[in-house]
């Protein structure tokens, strides 16, 4: 370890969390961490002998000094001087040729670690249930693909490597020294604790402030973030609250700010204490080893080397005595990984589950009863910020609900708020699984096929359509990447869309903003079901998908979905009955339960709930007012 990296080394391993070494690992920590690590085991062989060898250089050049100073410069033998000259510019270039190399190898290791880890929980995440993402923070999530990750490659890098050259420096360095003059070695290392002590102290302080700092941090960035999001910034400007967000903002800032400064004057109190102690080590060298040489007991080249040496005693000091806290700190960071690689997916395949065959495919329900997952079966403490999950069962959602629906017919699902309904249309596109009975496609329980060709053949429109932050390109790519052009408009076209995004300047290479933002709910819609269109599904479950529309956007909204559904077997939410009145069949939903069943027609006859609801919500368009709890707008 050079002189330069020295103290930085040993300031960063200080501000480490101490509390840390209090931390159990899971069993088996380690030996996954092995075997993780199993691929790149012939570059980190050669990164370790590399480190060693740039240790045992750290003691050479020193001795190298001695040399050409009492047998080169004091004998007056410049043969020795120059060889010396040559072997100590021999050793710089080799010295740097080494450090590049074992930065090339470090890197590969440590990205190469960093690639396999976040690719491995990326995938995971993935295949995890709805129910997880709705419990889980994302910045917790996204903190375990980049902090921890990261944190967790240290382990075989900076860390590992850190230790290796300390112990092996320090040795060297020390029994050299000692060779040397032992006498003032052993002053040397007298002064030691006037180092250590302060060292430690200032480290304590500096992990509280970097937790602090840390928080302070975090709690800013999630102001931006949440701000700065198109939803965020709206709420703000609509309840008018500009002065108050910059002045909410400022104190937050003053406080990184103010934490900043404390950071820094005690890191420059530890710079400080190192550059003192150095100087008094090297003062006591000068002063004994001086007095030494008049003596004549050692050589002024033997003093040069003692004082060289010197400068590489207390760094790898003060970092091993953090070791501790280095070497868990990375464990724990792999620990934190591992623990979302091992929690399973709800929602997986079966072994040997096979395609589910595409055509004119009919749905059905047999006697299925469900609740929603407790916390304890999808998500982990660490990823909500709570200490505990909470482990108490869900109350039954759904019970004994029973229907099928016919290829190529449509069925409506009407009722209450909280009724159950997309529940129902969840358990189709098996986003959860059923707690008692079965949900059939094609005659196949959709736990018997594999997820993909299930999710090939269901389409979906929700009411609030998610468009990522890209072009409108891109995001009707999403549903078929091959398609082209041409097929691209035509399926804008069929969704009443094409109009407007050819009038574009930048047509199909338009932004949509971010949730596409930059869209109408309406023209958002609409471009949701040229997505669907691209895809073709055999089934279609519409999600109130002209809820939350205008009556201009909802016109235009069904004469695309009138497209999207022709030919398809669909389940479609609906807010607004009159949408319905068509459907082949209508389930009315109450409380979980399916407590009425027919057309339109049957359904006004029989006067329940049905006929209950479509005399509420015209009796109110008639008033031109609105019903107090319109149907259907909930999310359950």
């Amino acid at each position: 370890m050079s002189m330069s990296h020295g103290p930085w080394m040993a300031m960063r391993s200080l501000t480490r969390d101490g509390d840390v070494t209090k931390r159990k690992l899971a069993p088996g920590t380690i030996p996954r961490i092995i075997e993780f690590a199993r691929p790149y085991r012939r570059e980190i062989s050669i990164f370790l002998v590399l480190v060693i060898i740039d240790s045992l250089l750290v003691v050479a050049l020193p001795l190298l000094f001695k040399v050409i100073i009492d047998d080169g410069v004091t004998k007056g033998n410049k043969r020795v001087v120059v060889a010396v000259a040559l072997a100590v510019a021999g050793l710089a270039v080799f010295d740097a040729l080494l450090t590049l190399y074992q930065r090339f190898l470090s890197s590969r290791v440590g990205e190469g670690l960093i690639y396999d880890l976040r690719t491995k929980v990326y995938a995971h995440v993935q295949r995890m249930p709805i129910a997880f993402f709705t419990r889980t923070q994302t910045g917790a999530l996204v903190s375990r693909l980049n902090t921890d990750v990261v944190g967790a490659q240290q382990a075989f890098t900076s860390t590992l490597s850190s230790v290796v050259s300390n112990v092996i420096v320090l040795i060297l360095v020390v029994a050299t020294m000692l060779y040397l003059s032992w006498q003032i070695t052993l002053g040397a290392l007298v002064l030691t604790p006037l180092f250590l002590l302060p060292a430690r102290w200032v480290g304590r302080k500096l992990q509280a402030i970097t937790r602090e700092a840390m928080q302070l941090n975090a709690g800013m960035g999630t102001m931006m973030t949440e701000r700065f999001n198109v939803s965020g910034a709206l709420l703000v400007k609509l309840f008018g609250r500009l002065g108050d967000e910059s002045a909410a903002f400022a104190s937050k800032a003053g406080q990184v700010r103010d934490i900043g400064i404390k950071q820094a004057m005690y890191g420059r109190v530890f710079f400080t204490s190192l550059t003192l102690v150095a100087s008094l080590a090297t003062a006591l060298v000068y002063g004994v080893g001086g007095i030494l040489v008049i003596d004549d007991t050692i050589k002024i080249g033997t003093l040069v080397a003692l004082t060289a040496l010197l400068g590489r005693l207390y760094g790898p000091l003060t970092a091993l005595s953090n070791v501790q806290v280095d070497v868990m700190t990375a464990l724990v960071s792999f620990e934190r990984v591992f623990e979302v690689l091992d929690l399973p997916p709800m929602i997986d395949e079966k072994p040997g589950a096979e395609p589910l065959t595409r055509g004119r495919t009919d749905i059905e329900l047999r006697h299925v009863d469900f609740r929603y997952p407790a916390a304890d079966e999808v998500s982990l403490a660490s990823l909500e910020s709570v200490a505990v999950l909470d482990q108490a069962p869900s109350q039954e959602v759904l019970h004994d609900v029973s229907f099928s629906v016919p290829a190529g017919t449509m069925t409506a699902l009407v009722g209450p708020s909280g009724a159950g309904k997309t529940t129902i249309t969840s358990l189709v596109g098996r986003l959860y699984d059923v707690r008692a009975g079965q949900v059939l496609v094609g005659g196949r329980d959709v736990r018997d096929v594999t997820l993909a060709s299930l999710h090939e053949v269901i389409g979906v429109v929700t009411q609030d359509a998610h468009m990522f932050h890209e072009t409108i390109r891109t995001n009707l790519l999403y549903a078929r990447p091959d398609a082209t052009d041409e097929e691209l408009a035509e399926a804008l076209t069929s969704a009443q869309i094409w109009d407007l995004v050819a009038s574009l300047p930048d047509g199909l290479d338009t932004t949509v903003g971010d949730r596409g933002y930059r869209l109408s709910g309406g023209e958002k819609q609409r471009l949701a079901i040229a997505r669907l269109l691209l895809k073709a599904p055999d089934i279609v479950v519409l999600d109130e998908a002209t809820a939350h529309l205008d009556s201009e956007s909802e016109v235009a909204v069904q004469r695309a979905l009138k497209t999207a559904l022709e030919g398809r077997t669909s389940l479609v939410i609906a807010h607004r009955l009159s949408t319905v009145r068509d459907a082949d069949q209508i389930l009315v939903v109450d409380d979980g339960r399916i407590v009425e069943r027919g057309t339109h027609t049957d359904l006004l006859v029989a006067d329940g709930l049905y006929a209950d609801l479509y005399r509420t919500q015209f009796a109110s368009q008639d008033t031109g007012g609105r019903p107090t709890q319109p149907v259907g707008t909930g999310s359950t």
